[in-house]
């Protein structure tokens, strides 16, 4: 059985035991999350896609930890004026095992 999951405006892939790299999710470490099934495909075969169907869908997951993206560096520059801007920026990212998908 796998899941589709949403997360961070992402989506992911998933089954039971998996660990993902989702966007920080603020709670702390070894808590458990409820997150948004897209779509989810049993043993059997079946698909649930709809909202309707997927309405008593559950993927828990827990937190086990947090990480940092790779580091990205950028700059702006104007000739002639002297105008030089540098900045970085590094995603935090939350490490959650899905524990179950359950659909009742």
């Amino acid at each position: 059985m796998y899941a589709v999951i949403r997360s961070g405006g992402k989506q992911e892939r998933v089954s039971e035991g998996q660990r993902v790299r989702v966007e920080l999710l603020g709670v702390p470490v070894g808590a458990e999350v409820g997150l948004e099934p897209v779509l989810v495909v049993d043993d059997a075969g079946s698909v649930r896609a709809t909202p309707d169907q997927l309405e008593g869908v559950v993927v828990t997951a827990r937190v086990v930890g947090e990480e940092l993206g790779p580091k990205i560096r950028a700059m702006t520059y104007k000739p002639k004026t002297r105008q030089r801007r540098r900045w970085g920026h590094r995603q935090r990212y939350s490490t959650v095992e899905i524990v179950t998908i359950s659909a009742r």
